[in-house]
């Protein structure tokens, strides 16, 4: 027997304090031109009937895996049902501060998540209900949620200045006045619809046009606008700054 086979037979994990590790997704979509986070309403305790973040303990699978099943759980859909294979989810950051949980010392992964569109949801095995909730409207929530939900908010208004990541919240094909809906939402700021257009189609590779137009017509009545779908671009240069930021405030 190794050295290190020998550490191994008489390591006791029992030495130490027990940590678990979840995960919890802040799940972004627009409804009605208002941008929503996915809440659920626990349905056992700690903070029995509190809203919180979709999200649970890990099991025998990869982090992501995990953040992609509990939004599943929560959204009625499964990899392979199209809207579910279209949400752009990556990491968020790690919380980990003692306390955060009552029950054990537990390290959280939280997962930004948007999509395009999600049907209502459902609540999953471990809540009493699930809905879209407006983000200014979220309220208190379980846990230190309120703070991953803030955090999650920070990262999603500041990547669609350097990203092409609002194409994540629009069809395959879009109007430039879809793209515009979505930023207005995620900023919170309304835009103004010449400067919006000049900018997108000065980024090269944010967006490329499918020669096509939609069948609805334009803004006011007019000619019926183009469609386009995402470009190739990973990083905007120049960057779409928030109107506030433009203006030197910060």
């Amino acid at each position: 027997m190794t050295g290190e086979q020998e550490f191994l037979a008489g390591y006791d994990p029992g030495d130490y304090a027990p940590v678990a590790v979840t995960v919890d997704v802040v799940a972004l979509t627009i409804r009605a031109g208002r941008l929503h986070v996915l809440l659920v309403e626990r349905g056992a305790h700690p903070f029995a009937g509190w809203r919180a973040l979709p999200g649970g303990f890990v099991q025998d699978e990869t982090l992501d895996a995990a953040a992609l099943r509990e939004l599943a759980e929560e959204t009625g859909l499964r990899p392979g049902e199209g809207a579910l294979d279209r949400v752009h989810l990556e990491q968020l950051r790690t919380y980990g501060n003692p306390g955060r949980d009552p029950r054990l010392r537990v390290i959280s992964v939280a997962y930004l998540a948007f999509a395009p569109s999600l049907p209502d949801p459902q609540a999953g095995t471990d809540a009493a209900d699930a809905a879209w909730v407006p983000v200014d409207e979220a309220g208190e929530l379980a846990f230190d949620h309120a703070t991953i939900l803030a955090d999650g908010l920070d990262r999603a208004r500041a990547k669609l200045e350097y990203t092409p990541l609002a194409t994540a919240f629009v069809e395959d094909e879009f109007t430039i006045a879809d793209l515009r809906a979505v930023y207005a939402a995620v900023w919170g700021e309304d835009l103004h619809a010449g400067n919006f257009h000049r900018k997108v189609l000065s980024v090269p590779g944010f967006v490329e046009s499918t020669g096509e137009t939609a069948a609805r017509a334009g803004e006011r009545g007019g000619p019926k606008p183009k469609l386009y779908r995402a470009g190739d671009a990973r990083l905007l240069h120049p960057a779409l700054l928030r109107p506030a930021r433009e203006d030197g405030i910060r």
